[in-house]
């Protein structure tokens, strides 16, 4: 009776083991943030088995950039029918700023924009590593496929370089 309840949980945890495995896109931080209407998020939850683009600044520049890399992406009937996140890397500014940054943030967007948009307050370091940061003061794009691959990746004004997710995004 003992040795089954030993292999009972043996076998619970490996099932739990492969089932985390598998809620994640690998590779990708898990750290937990919230879109401008207040919802908690964690992205890799939100684009598995999803195609995505993912847009984030890691400072004040490269983010004001990133509104020109939304406007481009939701302009692109190429990339309709993929999954757009936008993130702002908070993490540096300070807490009592935060909600003033946000509240900037908001002005102008719609509700579905504001759904869209991941603001995180931790982890910088982690996501820039997993971004490939060379500049921060630009914004930094990313096209993962449905199984969470990175399939391209790029830096810079959407005017430079987004006909090159386009083309990576028909491609996959």
């Amino acid at each position: 009776m003992r040795m089954y309840r030993v292999l009972v949980c043996v076998v619970l945890m490996a099932i739990g083991v492969v089932a985390r495995s598998y809620a994640q896109v690998p590779g990708m931080p898990t750290t937990a943030g919230e879109t401008l209407t207040g919802k908690r998020i964690v992205l890799a939850d939100a684009v598995r088995g999803h195609k995505a683009v993912l847009v984030a600044g890691f400072s004040h520049d490269g983010g004001i950039a990133c509104g020109d890399w939304m406007k481009a992406i939701r302009g692109d009937v190429a990339l309709s029918g993929v999954d757009v996140y936008e993130i702002a890397m908070l993490e540096g500014a300070p807490g009592i700023f935060r909600g003033m940054i946000k509240s900037g943030m908001r002005k102008g967007m719609s509700s579905v924009e504001q759904e869209r948009m991941v603001v995180l307050t931790q982890d910088d370091k982690v996501w820039e590593k997993y971004f490939q940061v060379s500049n921060g003061q630009e914004p930094q794009v990313m096209l993962l496929d449905a199984q969470g691959s990175v399939v391209w990746r790029g830096h810079g004004a959407a005017s430079a370089v987004e006909a090159e997710l386009r083309a990576a995004a028909s491609s996959h």
